[in-house]
């Protein structure tokens, strides 16, 4: 058996519009340290479909993007071409449109290999016979007509910021919710196909929103992500961001279920 490699990998992301906290991956570096602070294998790869990132932000400069996958490529083969470097230069000279994910560890037999694999799990969603990516913006978008069709979206509590209940600063906004016999229902759009990590993000933050509730409302919550109708849940990605949401208590529903999810709200608060 070959021998595994200790290596590290981040993605980079696009994030048009940090208010809204949405965001796409569009590249993963990959690094094998060597001896004396050296890299042994250092590369990076960018997404070669750019349609999830059209669906987030229609007027991005795709060039732009290509060019600075370039221009990572050739610093990475210099010694100041690290973590470090690309920190600066997206604080520079994007104004934070491109993050960077925090580093992670990996094994790998062949670091070549490796990044390869890491780009076709993280960057290209996009599977024979699978539809085109939706994106959340149409998950959102679908379960607002449900809910206004309901009657109920004016109702609604709409981008409710977690800030009030976990930390101040917190970005990220819930996309509605209500409270009725004394139980917060929240309900949060979130694109399996185009990002399994938003997943992640919801499932981390969700403790501490439910305890921030039962302090300040003294109340229950409950929070469900709506997601694709159709997914590949032998998807290795997909299968652990299902998971991870459940494992922490957050409902999964699809927009084929909006109707009910809608007309249950109606009747709850009584319209």
């Amino acid at each position: 058996m070959s021998e595994r490699r200790q290596c590290e990998f981040f993605l980079l992301r696009y994030v048009p519009d940090a208010v809204k906290d949405e965001f796409v991956n569009v590249g993963v570096v990959l690094l094998e340290p060597g001896e004396a602070g050296t890299q042994a294998f250092a590369d990076v790869r960018f997404t070669k479909d750019w349609r999830r990132v059209r669906c987030l932000d229609p007027d991005v400069d795709v060039e732009m993007l290509e060019a600075l996958e370039q221009e990572i490529r050739d610093r990475l083969a210099e010694l100041d071409g690290g973590r470090e470097w690309l920190l600066k230069k997206m604080e520079d000279s994007f104004s934070n449109a491109i993050q960077l994910s925090p580093m992670k560890a990996v094994l790998a037999v062949s670091p070549q290999e490796e990044i390869a694999k890491l780009a076709e799990i993280y960057l290209e969603r996009t599977r024979r016979g699978a539809r085109a990516a939706s994106g959340r913006q149409i998950i959102f978008g679908q379960m607002r007509t449900e809910f206004e069709r309901q009657g109920v979206w004016q109702f609604l509590r709409r981008a409710i910021p977690v800030e009030e209940y976990t930390h101040k600063g917190d970005p990220l906004k819930i996309d509605a919710g209500y409270r009725p016999n004394g139980v917060v229902r929240m309900f949060h759009a979130v694109s399996l196909e185009t990002d399994v990590n938003a997943a992640k993000v919801l499932a981390f933050s969700y403790p501490q929103i439910r305890e921030g509730i039962a302090r300040k409302e003294e109340a229950k919550s409950e929070l469900t992500a709506i997601v694709e109708p159709e997914l590949d849940r032998d998807d290795e990605a997909i299968a652990f961001a299902l998971a991870t949401l459940r494992e922490n208590d957050i409902g999964v529903a699809t927009v084929a279920d909006m109707p009910r999810i809608a007309d249950r709200a109606r009747r709850e608060l009584k319209i």
